[in-house]
């Protein structure tokens, strides 16, 4: 959950080294309007393909709700990589045109390396002997906490500032003490592979248990989209130069992450009541099955409460890190 007002978010360099004048009103209107028409999208094909009611008791999330998860997951990511790349690149781009090349040609490699990660995962958790449930439990459980840590606001805090200015100085380093060009190029290169394969691996370990719940074809059709979505930012940013929101839009995608991770507790702890890990004490509540199907929502008490521990979560790190940072600014 990021901080729109916060003074720790490293694109100043990005918006000052990028000319054209930056329009936050209208693109903000356009992603909002866009995401609107995806999830209008999913829900009347949701719809049609079940006669809007999908069976409550079937195993894992719909095909829709999967694929619209992984493009939100795949895009955020992708968002915070192009970030990543636009702070390392920026002075770059003024001082020495051309050693800004290496690290980009690193991040197109990190891409490669993410890649070989998801089969080699697939193939390590495809092998576990045991069963499907359970594994779904344990990969959707890992996930889970990885995105609460994300989640949390005093770590994205911390992220930005440590783990890109971490970045930034391997980059100055590099600069300074490359005795050849071609120490250089490989120190740039390195640095550009490290700093977007994070980005990679996280989308690795997220979509195991979406994958399998809704199988590898639904996966490949959300990271198809969220990949579409993030090479029009790459293009708009480093192409056309634009300056982009790239606060608001982590904000907006940061509130989608946020329901990305509700459905994963609710799925997750279904998964868990289904494998007996988790008790299932019923409500007496009347809950539309395509809310279980869309969002996780299942009408057991331990899955409601998970859905709101996790909400309180995310929810409370961003008040406390708001309160302490006026608490800071007025000291």
């Amino acid at each position: 959950m990021m901080n729109s007002s916060s003074a720790s978010f490293p694109t100043h360099s990005v918006q000052t080294d990028l000319a054209t004048p930056a329009r936050p009103g209208v693109f903000a209107a356009a992603a909002a309007a866009a995401g609107l028409a995806l999830v209008l999208s999913a829900l009347a094909w949701q719809a049609v393909t079940s006669h809007g009611n999908p069976d409550p008791l079937a195993q894992g999330i719909s095909r829709p709700a999967a694929v619209l998860n992984t493009g939100i997951v795949v895009f955020r990511e992708g968002l915070e990589a192009i970030l990543v790349l636009a702070a390392l690149t920026a002075s770059l781009l003024r001082q020495r045109k051309h050693a800004w090349k290496p690290i980009v040609i690193g991040a197109l490699l990190s891409l490669v390396a993410s890649v070989v990660t998801w089969f080699v995962v697939v193939a390590v958790v495809d092998r576990i002997d045991a069963p499907i449930l359970q594994v779904q439990a344990a990969t959707g459980l890992l996930a889970i906490v990885v995105l609460l840590v994300i989640l949390n606001w005093f770590f994205h805090r911390i992220y930005w500032t440590g783990w890109i200015g971490m970045h930034e100085k391997r980059k100055r380093a590099v600069l300074d003490v490359a005795t050849s060009p071609r120490a250089a190029f490989l120190g740039l290169l390195l640095v550009g592979l490290t700093a977007v394969y994070r980005e990679g691996f996280e989308v690795v370990l997220f979509l195991q248990s979406v994958r399998l719940q809704a199988g590898d074809a639904t996966i490949g059709a959300g990271v198809a989209i969220g990949l579409s979505l993030t090479a029009i930012v790459a293009v708009l940013t480093f192409v056309g130069q634009h300056r982009l929101p790239f606060k608001r839009l982590l904000v907006v995608t940061g509130a989608m992450i946020v329901g990305v991770l509700l459905v994963m507790v609710g799925a997750s702890g279904q998964a868990m009541q289904q494998a007996g890990w988790l008790a299932a004490t019923p409500i007496d509540v009347d809950i539309p099955a395509w809310l279980g199907a869309w969002f996780g929502i299942y009408p057991t008490i331990e899955g409601l409460a998970a859905q709101a521990f996790a909400a309180t979560l995310i929810i409370g790190s961003y008040v406390a890190a708001r309160r302490s940072s006026r608490i800071a600014a007025s000291a």
